[in-house]
């Protein structure tokens, strides 16, 4: 359509009747000056001061009507010089008034505000989570909170990111009202739509800890009166106090534990770190600590701290169980050579510096003698690996 551009201007711009109504005030005047004021000029006379004046009085309708975007236009340039231009913040929309409006528990009238920010900018995270926030906290309306937050998530123009976020939001509501279920579906939502990303290992982290967040929540609602049994008597005449052990501290069952765990969430990075400490400090096994750790040390998703992180802990768990020299400053270089401009890069060029003070403090590790289980434990690759 021809006058297409104009009519999005038109729709666009803060007050639209306004300036309906100036145009046409406009439209008027410039009739008044050719049908009225310049006739009489014509006839000359008397009549050449009434089309003066009508001419006069009509200038000043149009300076009302117009001078504030006269001014506007003149100043502008110079104005754009000093403070960089405006261009960015009139296409980001202000919701200085809703939430002004909210705080004052004016919720309904917030909403309304909010509305009409969002038929101009549907795609505005902000507007979407504020109007959101309203309906679930304020307001205690759930569904109509999910309602608001699907309908902007299941837009194809939606942003990635923006949908991971709303998704996060709404699984955490449904969380503080131990709503298990709904908060699995919004999380199980990240993954399915945006598989290998880092906002799918985000959700994938949160999916594999609901079970310990179920815990919290039964242990809320169900407390029960906890029976402590007398302690062991003559413990200090007992040759030996290794039955004491806790079951769920010992070393083979946590490690076992871990497995079946990456079984079902391979995605786990705390649940691998985890399982990656057990081989190294339990265990002596460094193969298999460097196994995990290079797992999700590879893994493209995670960030640069992260990763940095999972690399100094291999560089410890090597100068621990007797790495040389040039492996553990090759582990700590690829560091460098990766986040050469991130402050993890400066770290770990300290680390390297002092890196013969720490191979000075090294004490020989003692070998551990693994039974039948145990020289298996963490060989199930195929398993608990990624893809």
């Amino acid at each position: 359509m021809k006058y297409a551009p104009y009519f999005r201007l038109l729709k666009d711009s803060e007050a639209p009747w306004r300036i309906i109504f100036q145009c046409a005030v406009t439209i008027f005047v410039i009739y008044l000056e050719f049908t009225v004021a310049q006739p009489a000029f014509a006839r000359g006379g008397s009549e050449s001061m009434f089309g003066l004046g009508t001419t006069m009085f009509l200038a000043l309708v149009l300076n009302i009507l117009w001078r504030n975007a006269i001014i506007d236009f003149i100043c502008r340039p110079l104005t754009n010089l000093l403070t960089g231009g405006s261009e960015g913040s009139d296409k980001t929309p202000l919701y200085s008034i809703a939430l002004a409006k909210r705080q004052r528990g004016q919720y309904n009238e917030a909403i309304a505000e909010i509305r009409q920010k969002l038929d101009k900018f549907s795609n505005d995270l902000e507007g979407v989570m504020l109007l959101a926030a309203i309906q679930a906290e304020n307001l205690k309306d759930l569904p109509a909170a999910e309602v608001t937050l699907n309908r902007f998530c299941d837009r194809p123009a939606a942003p990635p990111n923006a949908v991971a976020i709303a998704l996060t939001q709404l699984a955490d509501w449904h969380l503080k009202i131990a709503d298990l279920d709904s908060a699995r579906a919004a999380f199980q939502k990240i993954v399915v739509r945006y598989p290998s990303t880092a906002a799918s290992v985000r959700a994938g982290q949160r999916l594999a800890h609901l079970g310990e967040t179920e815990k919290i929540i039964l242990a809320r609602h169900d407390r029960q009166n906890i029976t402590v049994p007398e302690g062991l008597r003559n413990l200090g005449l007992l040759e030996s106090t290794s039955f004491l052990r806790s079951v769920e501290t010992d070393p083979k069952r946590l490690a076992e534990a871990c497995i079946h765990h990456l079984e079902v969430h391979p995605y786990d990075s705390v649940e691998r770190e985890k399982l990656a400490t057990l081989y190294a400090r339990e265990f002596k096994r460094l193969d298999l600590a460097e196994a995990e750790l290079d797992q999700l040390i590879n893994e493209t998703n995670h960030k640069p701290k992260q990763v940095a992180h999972w690399l100094n802990l291999l560089a410890s768990f090597q100068i621990e169980l007797g790495a040389d020299a040039p492996t553990v400053r090759a582990t700590l270089t690829k560091i460098v050579d990766r986040f050469t401009a991130l402050p993890v890069a400066e770290i770990a060029q300290r680390r390297l510096a002092l890196l013969n003070n720490e191979f000075r403090g090294r004490q020989e590790p003692s070998v551990v003698k693994l039974g039948a289980y145990e020289q298996n434990i963490g060989l199930k690759y195929g398993k608990h690996r990624r893809s």
